[in-house]
């Protein structure tokens, strides 16, 4: 039975151990970033979204430079949150794209035996 180019984008992006340990690490990123201002009152606390950010690199990368070339610089706070989305998910589908290589590769191998 053939599935659908769609199910199998969303099982690789979702179904598997790397994919969903990445996505925990980017979510609990957000979450502690989004939460930290009401814990925090110093001036430098809206430097706490650098680690969502760096987490989604290098896809990210490419939303920041849409932000500059589209905003000037100047781009809204939506578009940024909405990058970060977007880059974790491409980055999350390309990581279990490899984790699927590399079981496959491991499972046509064979199992190993003792030689006997």
């Amino acid at each position: 039975m053939k599935t659908s180019p769609l199910r199998t984008a969303a099982r690789l992006t979702f179904a598997n151990r790397a994919s969903a340990a990445y996505l925990a690490l980017v979510g609990g990123a957000v979450a502690v970033a989004a939460l930290e201002p009401l814990f925090a009152s110093s001036p430098d606390a809206s430097l706490i979204w650098v680690w969502p950010a760096l987490f989604t690199f290098p896809a990210f990368g490419f939303v920041a430079w849409l932000g500059e070339a589209g905003w000037g610089g100047d781009a809204p706070a939506w578009f940024f949150l909405g990058g970060i989305a977007v880059s974790a998910l491409v980055q999350s589908l390309a990581l279990g794209a490899a984790w699927q290589a590399l079981r496959g590769r491991r499972g046509r191998r064979g199992r190993l035996t003792t030689a006997g």
